[in-house]
């Protein structure tokens, strides 16, 4: 028997190891699929097309944004966008998840509502702008205006579908025990509705940079879309995609910072 064991166990270890998916490079995906892909962007700009006319490399980008950060130009352009971005975003979802509630709560709000929410998600907010400068001129309205039709109609669909997501089981067993509706929406529907608003806050992050570039490539005095207008008109390509990358870096941690509040307020819907 003891010699039966030893052959066992000699050929279990003589046996291949399962395949692993290199777990200790998990945390560095990210990292080296953006490395990876400023080297071929690198290599293409400087080996196959070579002039800064039609693409700048990732280097002369970065010496871009050196440059315009050291005069302090870049600052005063973030600064207005920024400002802009900031109050449209919040206007936007605190009426959107509003707008969201009232769908959810009636069918015939719902209704009502529906068709106004969906022409207007489906409208192209390019054709608004324009408009949105001839009511409010090229001050810092007309760019809130935009990031307001962008951003609050993603933030009100999800809000809406994450409230009718609730389950109707638990809402009746709640009923049968006598919580009041109040008790209801802050225990069971809104909770159960938090991964979706927070699901259509970061679809609004994308969307309201989108409007504030839009608003300001309409018409503005300062701002990223400006830059980016002034580069084009002098073929200033590192300066344009300098605009173009402070833009999705701010995207980038903006979804990271509410990645990480989803994390710290629905930890149930993790792995």
């Amino acid at each position: 028997m003891s010699g039966q064991a030893s052959a066992r166990l000699s050929d279990a270890h003589s046996q291949p190891a399962p395949a692993r998916a290199w777990p200790t490079l998990r945390p560095y995906a990210g990292l080296l699929s953006v490395s990876a892909g400023l080297l071929l962007w690198e290599a293409v700009s400087r080996l196959l097309i070579n002039n800064p006319l039609f693409l700048a490399a990732p280097s002369q980008i970065a010496v871009a944004i050196a440059q315009l950060a050291w005069s302090g130009e870049l600052w005063k352009h973030l600064f207005v966008s920024a400002r802009e971005f900031v109050i449209g975003y919040v206007i936007a979802c605190v009426l959107g998840i509003a707008l969201g509630m009232a769908m959810a709560s009636s069918e015939t709000r719902k209704a009502a509502l529906q068709p106004w929410v969906s022409g207007l998600y489906a409208t192209p907010t390019i054709a608004l702008a324009p408009l949105f400068i001839l009511w409010t001129g090229i001050g810092i309205w007309s760019k809130v205006l935009v990031v307001i039709t962008l951003v609050i109609f993603p933030v009100a669909i999800n809000t809406e579908a994450g409230l009718r997501t609730t389950s109707e089981r638990l809402v009746e067993m709640l009923r049968s025990f006598g919580a009041t509706p109040r008790q209801i929406f802050l225990k069971v529907s809104l909770p159960s509705a938090i991964p979706f608003m927070l699901a259509g806050l970061k679809l609004g992050i994308g969307r309201g940079l989108i409007g504030v570039v839009v608003g300001e490539l309409f018409g503005s005095r300062a701002g990223l879309g400006q830059l980016i207008t002034q580069s084009a008109e002098a073929f200033n390509m590192p300066d344009l995609f300098a605009g173009v990358v402070v833009l999705a870096v701010a995207g980038i941690a903006l979804t990271a910072c509410f990645s990480w509040l989803e994390k710290r307020l629905v930890p149930w819907t993790k792995d």
